[in-house]
């Protein structure tokens, strides 16, 4: 099981996140693009840092919202989610050259990750924007109770999918993420973290924020770069994981 977190989203001179810290301990590296964090400085450094640490690298495009950080729903049509998509990878895939690197998938961020999973038309945009900007890149998606119905859509479209679990954000009985907004949809306990993740990576599931048993089969797990617990969640998953694949 992969380990996935969110980078490169501190802006200029202020600072968000453990970069520095969480990347010896994950597999991929999901970078801002500009449009909810990010600049082209940090972005070069971050691309640099999971070079060095051979970390895959994935584009995190979002909204263009700097100030809402990219977690508000703005509407937008096919065209436009094709082309802000485009713009960004594209901009991210320009510092990954010239550094010597490469994009080698795309993970959606915030409103647009949740607009996409609660809208048909907005999940076939983005697989559309993704499989026309390069043939086979992966498109990372949250697993869900509906994962073989984006799997299928997928397929017509014509690329494939890595679907990822949250190790520090509860589920409702759907399978969907619970709003930050509501009690409980964050957590900020280590050892919560480190349960979900283990449940997740072992069980091929978890239990839903009213206790319901929801199986969710994932490519990769992600730790949020903002969450404070960031750093000591993801060494113990990770150690946990590595001991687990030991023993095996």
């Amino acid at each position: 099981m992969k380990l996935n977190c969110d980078l490169g989203e501190s802006f200029g001179a202020w600072t968000m996140g453990q970069d520095e810290e969480v990347m010896p301990y994950i597999d991929m590296a999901n970078i801002a693009c500009g449009f909810h964090a990010s600049d082209p400085s940090i972005m070069a450094r971050t691309v640099r840092l999971a070079l060095s640490h051979n970390v895959q690298i994935g584009a995190h495009p979002s909204y263009h919202d700097l100030v809402g950080f990219g977690r508000r729903s703005i509407p937008h049509s096919a065209e436009e989610i094709r082309h802000l998509i485009w713009y960004q990878v594209g901009a991210l895939e320009g510092i990954c050259r010239a550094e010597g690197g490469r994009v080698e998938y795309l993970k959606p961020h915030g409103a647009l990750n949740n607009d996409m999973m609660k809208d048909k038309d907005t999940l076939r945009a983005v697989m559309e924007a993704v499989a026309a900007y390069q043939d086979g890149l992966p498109l990372m998606v949250p697993v869900s109770v509906h994962a073989d119905e984006h799997k299928a859509l997928a397929d017509q479209v014509g690329i494939p999918l890595i679907f990822e679990a949250f190790a520090d954000r509860a589920y409702d009985d759907n399978g969907r993420l619970v709003p930050r907004k509501q009690p409980g949809a964050v957590h900020e306990d280590p050892d919560a973290i480190l349960s979900q993740a283990l449940t997740l990576a072992s069980n091929g599931g978890l239990h839903s924020i009213s206790g319901q048993w929801l199986d969710l089969k994932a490519d990769s797990l992600c730790v949020h770069g903002d969450n404070v617990h960031a750093l000591a969640a993801t060494r113990a998953i990770r150690k946990a994981l590595h001991r687990a694949s030991t023993d095996a």
